[in-house]
């Protein structure tokens, strides 16, 4: 059973840079040393994309967290690696265009209750959050529910 829920807010570009590398690898900011050292196996992670506003998928944490200051994603700030890395596995992520939109269950996730409703999204500023089993368990399902409703691939040639 996992130790902790975390939310890792970014971009939705770096959530495609993840996609690109096959969610084997996440990185965080920085200044969360503190948080990755508590991140272990079998922690979960769930994505939400800033800008969109919108919740991209979840994964598993499959290591301890390490440092690596390989350029993988993109930063605001001019030379900020996302060190502090964990190897994940991706469990439920959604494909481009069909993510979930983050208004449609902002006001059933107890998270958010600390702020006021109109301001809901300053709940999601900051790049690592931890997140309630709860809360963590209904964004999920809810990921499910969205993924069941996106088309088959087509068989490919």
């Amino acid at each position: 059973m996992p130790a902790n829920y975390w939310m890792i807010v970014g971009s939705a570009e770096n959530f495609e840079i993840s996609r690109a590398r096959g969610f084997l690898i996440q990185g965080i900011k920085s200044r969360h040393r503190k948080k990755a050292e508590r991140m272990e196996p079998g922690d979960r992670v769930l994505y939400y994309l800033t800008g969109v506003q919108q919740f991209g998928g979840t994964a598993s944490i499959t290591s301890g967290y390490f440092e690596d200051n390989e350029p993988i994603w993109v930063g605001k700030k001019k030379g900020e690696e996302y060190p502090f890395r964990f190897g994940i596995k991706p469990d439920v992520i959604l494909e481009p265009g069909t993510y979930l939109d983050a208004k449609e269950i902002v006001p059933h996730l107890d998270y958010v209750k600390r702020w006021p409703a109109e301001h809901w999204h300053l709940a999601f500023q900051g790049n690592v959050h931890l997140f309630s089993e709860k809360d963590f368990s209904f964004v999920e399902s809810r990921l499910l529910v969205r993924r069941s409703e996106q088309p088959a691939p087509a068989p490919s040639s």
